[in-house]
Parts: C-alpha cells; structure tokens; sequence
C-alpha cells in the first residue's frame, strides 16, 4: 500500500522512525535519484556513439579520448551507486531500511537525507573505517 505525500513533507524527529510516510519520502527520493543517474548514463552513450574520434589533430584526438575516460569513470561509479540504491530500494520493501546493519539502531533521518543509500550508523560507519585504516596501516 503506497502512501501520499504532502506536498512540502519533510522527515522530522518528531515522528516515529521509518514510518510510512519517511518510508515512502526515501523511497520516492531514491527513485528520483536512480532516475537521473541512469538518464545521465543514456545521455554519455547517445554523446559517445555520436563522438568521432577521427581527430585530424593529435592533441584533440589525445584531449578527446581523456574526456571520454573522465566520463566513463564517473558512469562506472554511478552504475555502482545505481546497485546500492536497488538495495535500499529493496531494504524499503522488506522494512530493514533506516536500521544499522551492524547494531540494528536506526541510522538517523540527517544522515540519510544526506546519504539515503546509507547501511551503517554515523558511530558504526566511524568504527568501520577506523578498522579499515588500521588494517591498511599494517
């Protein structure tokens, strides 16, 4: 059962966590924000079947080919970023979303307006990277 949003609805502290409605935000936003990634990824495909890299110019052919590695760079991290928010997505649809995957505490309405793909808390996030430098340290 989908809920409707109120025009201007924002998530608050104020109501319990991942109730419909925060639900039905966060789900909405990520899929908006699947959206415009995966238009953005048509957008460099239609650019580079279009592109001729037939430069008679070595330096625009060289600056060319740069561009278009820059390019397909960011759409390979975007079809990644595309993958995790799937998994949210399905974290929505099997009510896990908004919970630490390592202590089950939610993870907090501003850090998943700041990052809706979010699975660890700020604490457990901060925990996991300092594990992550250690290791890399040693």
């Amino acid at each position: 059962m989908r809920v409707t949003l109120p025009e201007d609805y924002k998530p608050s502290d104020k109501e319990e966590f991942m109730n419909p409605l925060q639900l039905e935000y966060f789900r909405q936003k990520l899929l908006q924000w699947r959206e415009e990634l995966l238009r953005e990824a048509n957008e460099t495909r239609s650019h580079l079947t279009e592109e001729n890299l037939q430069q008679p110019d070595m330096a625009d052919r060289a600056s060319m080919e740069t561009e278009q590695s820059i390019e397909l760079r960011t759409r390979d991290r975007e079809r990644k970023l595309i993958s995790k928010i799937d998994s949210a997505l399905q974290r929505i649809g099997i009510g896990t979303y908004g919970y630490c995957e390592e202590t089950d505490e939610p993870i907090g309405l501003k850090r998943l307006e700041a990052r809706p793909i979010a699975t660890l808390s700020v604490e457990a996030q901060e925990r996991h990277e300092r594990m992550e430098r250690t290791q890399r340290d040693d």
